[in-house]
């Protein structure tokens, strides 16, 4: 257990009820997206997964785990989830009916890995804006291996690749779902694009800010006119090095693509950086709508921080990972001042229910206390 000095008033600002886009979340303390690998090996959520989101639907939106739009989008990790199959439509009409049930509402993200896969995970060459290779490891059926420099997408085949995200899209609706997370962010293929240093293509979707933000702002697009603007959010971590990426430019990339797509209406953005970052003053000052902010992998999240940001109006909601992982009840025990569950990191990404949904809520810890 952590010790959870920080009581959340009932009235506080984080508490308060919020209308994001399309969809009324009960709260601005959301479930940021977790990549849990306990997907089947065909991509399916596995019949866990809907207990798991489930025992999380006191959050005002979930947002899941990233999911891929195609096949060819796969291959960054084992079993993680798709969108681009009835059988995984219908694993995924499982999990909104149950969150639902419960009274939740839930997104599901949507991304393409690009230079992250690796062929003995997704089957294919790893692609991306440029034949440049991460210089990262990663867990393969056979063991660790470096991942391999990808190929560098023709221009041909990007509006091929905007259509697999609009039609994931359009599947997670027809699933139920309340939304779709573009994931932009830590490194993966739209992360790539919008990179001046991973990115190198002198065409139209290299160069400028403009042209780095195009392939985001065109899946943006398409997804919207899809499924509506207001069932759709974006999420983007400026300066962010994971999947080894490197950015010159943390500001001119996202204010190009912000203000492309801004006039949508987008139900939010949701943006993966520190506070403190100079980017984030930018950011935030570009958009009007709807702020969600993820401030990261920090040792414990600071309820208190986010707190100050939202009575601020600095933020409009934060989303929360880890602390939701371990804590099904987080909202119950910060109201309460209770501890607070910590993460067993040895079962993130491990198979079955042992560190996904057997964490305990404190109504369970009472039952299980002696008289």
């Amino acid at each position: 257990m952590t010790t959870q000095n920080f009581r959340l008033a009932t009235d506080a600002a984080l508490l308060q009820p919020i209308q994001v886009g399309a969809t009324a979340a009960t709260n601005r303390l959301f479930m940021a997206p977790l990549t849990r690998s306990r997907a089947d090996a065909d991509g399916t959520p596995s019949p866990l997964a809907a207990q798991y989101y489930t025992q999380r639907a006191a959050a005002g939106l979930i947002i899941s785990e990233a999911t891929a739009v195609a096949e060819t989008a796969n291959g960054a990790y084992l079993n993680t989830p798709g969108l681009y199959t009835d059988r995984h439509q219908h694993g995924w009409a499982e999990i909104a009916n149950s969150v639902h049930a419960a009274g939740g509402k839930m997104f599901v993200q949507l991304w393409h890995v690009g230079r992250m896969a690796h062929p003995e995970i997704s089957g294919v060459e790893p692609v991306a804006p440029s034949a440049i290779a991460a210089d990262l490891m990663t867990h393969t059926p056979t063991g660790k291996q470096p991942l391999e420099t990808p190929r560098a997408l023709d221009i041909a085949e990007l509006p091929a690749i905007v259509d697999q995200f609009r039609a994931a899209a359009r599947r997670a609706i027809e699933a139920g779902m309340d939304g779709v997370e573009i994931h932009g962010a830590n490194g993966y293929l739209l992360h790539q694009f919008a990179s001046d240093v991973v990115n190198q293509r002198t065409d139209a979707y290299g160069g400028s800010p403009e042209n780095r933000a195009r392939l985001t702002a065109e899946v943006i697009e398409a997804v919207a006119a899809e499924i509506g603007a207001d069932r759709v959010g974006l999420r983007i971590s400026p300066g962010n090095t994971a999947g080894d990426m490197h950015e010159r430019d943390t500001t001119g990339t996202y204010e190009a693509l912000l203000n492309r797509i801004a006039p949508l209406g987008l139900a939010y953005l949701h943006v993966l950086i520190d506070p403190a970052a100079p980017a984030f003053g930018v950011i935030r000052a570009l958009w009007s709508g709807t702020f969600v902010l993820n401030a990261g992998r920090q040792p414990g999240t600071d309820f208190c921080q986010l707190e100050s940001y939202a009575q601020w109006g600095a933020i409009s909601a934060a989303a929360v990972g880890r602390a939701y992982l371990a804590n099904p009840d987080l909202i119950d025990r910060l109201v309460l001042g209770a501890e607070l569950n910590e993460p067993d990191m040895t079962t993130f990404y491990a198979p079955g229910p042992v560190g996904y949904t057997d964490y305990p809520t404190l109504n369970g810890l009472e039952e299980s206390r002696p008289a």
